[in-house]
C-alpha cells in the first residue's frame, strides 16, 4: 500500500519568524503584542521606528539621514545599557529592510559564541553571500554585534579583516558599553556615536506614555522615585515599573523602593542625621537597626549617603576628605568585606568630618 504523500510545506515569513528562535535580545518585529500580560514592557514599548526613539535626536537624525541617503557607515554605538543603542540599529534594520529585516541582518551578542572560529565561519559566511530578498530597499546586509566589548580580542583582530574585505555589500554595528575594549583598528573602521544616560524629561515622557498605555495608577512621587532610581537607564525603569505594578495595585513611592529594595530617601535623611551628630556608639546601633529591619544593603546606604553629603553645607577639604572615604569604603564593600566592620568605617568617617567641621568653625 503506498504511502500517502503530504504537499511541500513552503517556508514564507510568518513560518520563519515563528520557528527561528531569536538570539540575545528579544526583539518584536510589528506593533505592539496583543498580549500585554505576559510581555515584558520593555520589549513591548521598544521603539519600532527612528521616531521613537526617546532621545539622542542629534544622533538619531544623523544615522536617519545616513539611511536615507544610502551612505550607511559601519557604526560603533557605546555608552551606558537602557540607552536606546539596540533599539536605534533595529529601527534602522527595519527601515533599511521593512518586514524582510530577519533575512537580511545577522544578529549575536554576548549570549552567543563569539571567538575566533565565529568570526572566521558564521559572520564570514553571512558577509560573503549574496541575499535575494524580494521587497527590501537596501542591498548591503547588516552584521549587528551587540555587547561586542566581551568579544575576544583574537576574534576583533579576525573581524577587523572581516570589515575591510566585505564593506562593499555589508556593513556591520557594534554596540557596547565600554568603548575603551573595543581594538582601536575596530574603533577606526566605524563611525562612533556615544548614547548618554536619558534626560529626566525623556524618561519622564516616556513613562507617562506606558502609563496611560497600560492604565496605572501612579502618584507624582512614584513617578519621581521611578526617574531618580533609573540614573538614565530607560529599560531599567520599565522593569522597575512592571515589577512595581505586579506588587501594588497604585504606585507611590514607598511602593517603588520596597520593591527594588533601596533605603527609601526619609530614611536617608535619618541615617545622615545620625552620622552628624550621633555618638559613635548609638549611630551604631540606630543604624544597624534600621538596615537589618528594612532589609537594606550596606552599599546602597553609602550611594545614597554620598548624595546626600553634596546637600551639607561645609568646607571643601572636608567634603573631599569624606568623599574619599566614601569611595573607599565602597571599594571595599564590592569585594565582599565585612558590612559590620565598613559600617564603623563609614561612622568613623563622619566622626572625622564632624571634628574637622567644629574646628573650621571655631
Amino acid at each position: 500500500m503506498a504511502e500517502e504523500i503530504s504537499p511541500m510545506v513552503i517556508d514564507d515569513d510568518d513560518n520563519n519568524d515563528s520557528a527561528r528562535p531569536e538570539k540575545g535580545k528579544s526583539v518584536v518585529v510589528a506593533g505592539y503584542p496583543s498580549d500585554g500580560k505576559d510581555t515584558p514592557w520593555v520589549e513591548k514599548y521598544r521603539p519600532k521606528s527612528l521616531d521613537d526613539v526617546a532621545a539622542h535626536r542629534d544622533i538619531v537624525d544623523t544615522i536617519d539621514k545616513l539611511t536615507s541617503e544610502n551612505r550607511l557607515p559601519h557604526l560603533l554605538l557605546y555608552g551606558p545599557p537602557g540607552t536606546g543603542k539596540t533599539s536605534t540599529i533595529l529601527a534602522v534594520a527595519r527601515k533599511l529592510y521593512g518586514a524582510q529585516y530577519h533575512n537580511m541582518i545577522l544578529e549575536l551578542n554576548a549570549s552567543d559564541d563569539r571567538g575566533i572560529d565565529v568570526v572566521r565561519q558564521q559572520i564570514q559566511d553571512f558577509a560573503s553571500t549574496q541575499s535575494f530578498s524580494f521587497g527590501v530597499k537596501s542591498s548591503v546586509k547588516l552584521v549587528l554585534l551587540d555587547e561586542a566589548d566581551a568579544m575576544t580580542k583574537d576574534a576583533q583582530f579576525a573581524l577587523r579583516r572581516v570589515i575591510e574585505k566585505y564593506t562593499k555589500n555589508t556593513r556591520f554595528a557594534l554596540i557596547c558599553n565600554h568603548v575603551n575594549k573595543i581594538i582601536p583598528a575596530l574603533q577606526s573602521r566605524c563611525t562612533r556615536f556615544r548614547f548618554a544616560p536619558l534626560d529626566a524629561v525623556h524618561v519622564s515622557e516616556r513613562l507617562k506614555h506606558v502609563i496611560k498605555a497600560e492604565g496605572l495608577d501612579v502618584t507624582d512621587n512614584g513617578l519621581e522615585a521611578l526617574i531618580r532610581l533609573s540614573n538614565g537607564d530607560m529599560r531599567k525603569t520599565l522593569n522597575i515599573l512592571q515589577s512595581t505594578h505586579m506588587a501594588s495595585q497604585q504606585i507611590t513611592e514607598e511602593a517603588v523602593y520596597l520593591c527594588t529594595g533601596n533605603p527609601l530617601p526619609k530614611d536617608i535623611e535619618q541615617i545622615s542625621y545620625w552620622l552628624l551628630n550621633e555618638q559613635f556608639a548609638d549611630s551604631f546601633k540606630r543604624i544597624y537597626e534600621i538596615k537589618t529591619q528594612k532589609g537594606l544593603a550596606l552599599v546602597d546606604i553609602v550611594r545614597e549617603v554620598t548624595m546626600f553629603v553634596f546637600k551639607i553645607k561645609m568646607p571643601p577639604g572636608v567634603r573631599v576628605q569624606l568623599m574619599n572615604d566614601l569611595a573607599d569604603i565602597e571599594y571595599r564593600l564590592s569585594f565582599g568585606c565585612n558590612d559590620k566592620l565598613q559600617l564603623g568605617s563609614v561612622i568613623a568617617s563622619f566622626t572625622r568630618a564632624r571634628t574637622a567641621l567644629v574646628e573650621a568653625a571655631s
